[in-house]
């Protein structure tokens, strides 16, 4: 199934790829980096699950999700995709509660540009002919509520995380890109520092689980994790869809780009043994309308 959320730098479409790396056989899978969560709604679901992220207000939208789906359901309900909806939910309205925390944050994430939630640059940027239309909201939580039941779900630090997981663990850990600024898009600054010391906790506690690292592919990264055992370059095509951008007032065409990426691991890979996506066409699962 799809993620709940629009996230810039998610990897929806690169989710294929990453499963023909996975182990198929771990009973904890752990995601440091949640964001939009995409490889684990796409992935089959096993025994124990872990979502992080820094995000406090992105971690408690998916415990409503969880949690509370009829009343952000209800919160939502009558909703319209609007451009003046969207000004409302950024600029005027004022959460009092978790639970209105999420029907914020769910609504400008759905509305706006890539999913960008950094205020500064949290503009309108919806669709009909390739956004996930309101009424449509209802179902997509429903599904993600259900995917979500008994996992657990917290908002600290990666280095807590990694350095709490059970023996014999799974990680997929997506952090920021190393040589991108990455200001504009999140709401938590990730620095060089703490690319390095990600990659040191990995090194001193990775014989205890395997992991999956997705980063931008450059000599720094190679160098730094020159001891993992396997190390892949690998692309995809996406696709940024036409829609209203608030901040050029302009509608622009879709247009196509390549994703360009390294896989690392800690663990010898081979591409037969990875999970498959739990539908039967892959294709199917582009559906731009959902995105």
């Amino acid at each position: 199934m799809n993620s709940p959320f629009r996230y810039a730098g998610g990897k929806f479409y690169a989710r294929k790829l990453i499963m023909e790396h996975i182990p198929p056989n771990h009973l904890y899978y752990i995601e440091p980096f949640a964001g939009g969560a995409s490889i684990f709604f796409a992935k089959p679901k096993v025994e124990n699950n872990w979502l992080n992220d820094i995000d406090s207000d992105l971690a408690n939208c998916l415990i409503i999700i969880r949690d509370r789906p009829d009343e952000l359901i209800k919160g939502l309900s009558g909703e319209a995709a609007t451009k003046e909806r969207h000004g409302y939910y950024k600029n005027e309205f004022n959460p009092r509660n978790e639970l209105e925390k999420a029907i914020r944050w769910f609504y400008l994430n759905r509305t706006s540009y890539s999913g960008i939630m950094n205020m500064q640059n949290c503009y309108w940027g919806y669709g009909d002919k390739y956004s996930m239309r309101p009424e449509n909201w209802p179902r997509n939580i429903t599904q993600s509520s259900r995917k979500l039941q008994g996992v657990k779900i917290t908002s600290v630090d990666f280095e807590q995380v990694i350095r709490e997981v059970s023996d014999n663990s799974f990680l997929f850990i997506d952090p920021p890109y190393f040589n991108a600024d990455q200001d504009k898009f999140y709401t938590h600054a990730f620095n060089k520092e703490d690319h390095f010391r990600l990659c040191e906790v990995l090194r001193e506690d990775n014989s205890r689980f395997n992991f999956l690292l997705t980063y931008d592919d450059g000599p720094e990264i190679r160098e730094l994790y020159s001891w993992c055992k396997t190390i892949l370059a690998k692309e995809w095509n996406y696709t940024i869809n036409r829609t209203d951008d608030q901040k050029n007032g302009t509608k622009e065409k879709g247009t196509r780009y390549k994703g360009k990426e390294v896989f690392i691991m800690n663990y010898e890979c081979s591409k037969k043994n990875g999970v498959q996506l739990d539908l039967l066409d892959y294709a199917s699962t582009i559906d731009l309308k959902k995105v």
